[in-house]
């Protein structure tokens, strides 16, 4: 009984973990913006890291890289304090969404490659 339970519970979870995660086809890779800014909220989280930037007058989600990346590539949550500005490199979502999918980050003097 506890198994199926178990089971149930499980495959129940699926939907929400696939809908949570978004596909790269929604950012349009042909407009890359580069923006500097300071970061609010931000989650060291799976299944990859987020932030926000308020830009061009509206509040933006910022997706970053999984965190087993960025830390093997340099970057910690300890360099990313609160307002702690930082140049982001990254694509717009294509449905006007305020939301950047981040191909790199620059904090201080270092850049981190994230894809």
């Amino acid at each position: 009984m506890v198994t199926r339970l178990m089971i149930a519970a499980a495959i129940a979870a699926i939907p929400a973990a696939a809908l949570a995660h978004h596909g790269w086809s929604s950012y349009d890779a042909e407009q890359t913006l580069t923006v500097t800014a300071p970061l609010r909220d931000v989650t060291w989280g799976n299944p990859h890291g987020s932030a926000k930037i308020d830009w061009q007058k509206k509040s933006w989600d910022v997706v970053l890289a999984p965190v087993s990346r960025m830390e093997a590539r340099g970057l910690s949550r300890e360099m990313l304090p609160a307002n702690r500005v930082v140049t982001l490199v990254g694509y717009p979502r294509r449905d006007g969404t305020p939301e950047m999918r981040i191909e790199r980050i620059t904090v201080g003097d270092k850049t981190v490659e994230l894809r």
